[in-house]
């Protein structure tokens, strides 16, 4: 006797999970470990300040009058606000019909526009730009306001205030032990104390095999421990000025490594501007809107940073 199959069946209902899954990286690391902040002009500025060089020898005679040194005076630094924006626009029809995985399409596209600008403030950081009050306007970036820099000559490096960047002019060279221990003895000479060493992924893989090294195995240390605070890190360099959590970002330039400090900067952005979700007036059957962010970057002691540039990692 004949079996009715499903294959000779009409109506059988699709079998479609209701999970969507994305592998698209969105990982932040330097995004998510600064501080957030809200500023309140296009131009934000700040104010950093040294010390006077310790004496060699404070010593007075007894009754003797005091000698008045004055203080240094304080540096006044600043960056521009630039805009970043997604904008989409999702049909009427598109947000009512019966959909797996989502139920509003406007509220899922939101969210997928919002994530997508956090990578691009991310990947915005990471580049090798100095600031500009051209219209459109655009931040420096963290490069541009280091001065602790491990580089191969001639490249230059920057002034450190944000309005150039180093012109990358050495020849390109493999990355060392020597060359992150010299980039953090320059910060930890300057009052810094980095403790993040952000690097690209292939990066990583030559910070790796440097393990192999006798004098890297001492110091190339454990995978992380949950209880540590810096997000996205995955091991941890032991300098002889302290300890630089290594952390991967897909974003970094393959020429460049950084160590932060992450006390000493932040993203502000002007009110209500981080992330905004601005709707846009509908010009037909579509719901149509904008996530928009007017954002900066604000490293409050450009000293207590470093970088290695010039690297030949690809």
């Amino acid at each position: 006797m004949a079996v009715y199959k499903t294959a000779n069946a009409i109506g059988e209902r699709e079998d479609l999970s209701d999970v969507i899954t994305r592998i698209d990286p969105a990982e932040t690391p330097i995004f998510s470990n600064g501080k957030k902040v809200t500023t309140s002009g296009v131009f934000h500025e700040w104010q950093v300040q040294e010390l006077t060089a310790a004496a060699d020898d404070n010593y007075v005679a007894e009754g003797a009058d005091y000698s008045y040194v004055n203080p240094t005076v304080t540096t006044r630094l600043g960056n521009y606000h630039q805009i970043s924006v997604q904008a989409a626009s999702v049909s009427g029809t598109l947000d009512v019909v019966d959909k797996a995985g989502r139920d509003k399409e406007t509220a899922y596209v939101k969210v997928l526009k919002g994530l997508e600008q956090r990578r691009d403030i991310e990947k915005a950081l990471c580049k090798n730009e100095a600031r500009s009050a051209s219209d459109p306007r655009k931040a420096g970036k963290i490069s541009s306001y280091i001065t602790n820099v491990n580089l191969v000559s001639p490249s230059t490096t920057p002034t450190g205030d944000g309005s150039d960047v180093s012109d990358k002019a050495g020849t390109n060279a493999a990355l060392t032990l020597a060359k992150i221990d010299a980039a953090m003895k320059l910060a930890y000479d300057d009052g810094g104390q980095p403790d993040m060493l952000v690097v690209s992924p292939a990066n990583k893989v030559a910070f790796s095999d440097l393990s192999s090294g006798s004098v890297a195995t001492a110091q190339l240390q454990y995978t992380a421990p949950r209880d540590i605070a810096i997000i996205g890190s995955v091991s941890m360099y032991l300098t002889d000025f302290g300890e630089l959590n290594v952390t991967i970002d897909r974003q970094m330039l393959n020429d460049t490594i950084f160590l932060l400090d992450s006390d000493h900067y932040s993203v502000g952005s002007l009110p209500n501007r981080l992330f905004s979700v601005s709707d846009v007036a509908p010009t037909g059957d579509a719901t149509k809107f904008a996530i928009v962010s007017e954002w900066t970057f604000v490293p409050t002691a450009p000293k207590a940073h470093a970088m290695v540039t010039d690297l030949s990692t690809s």
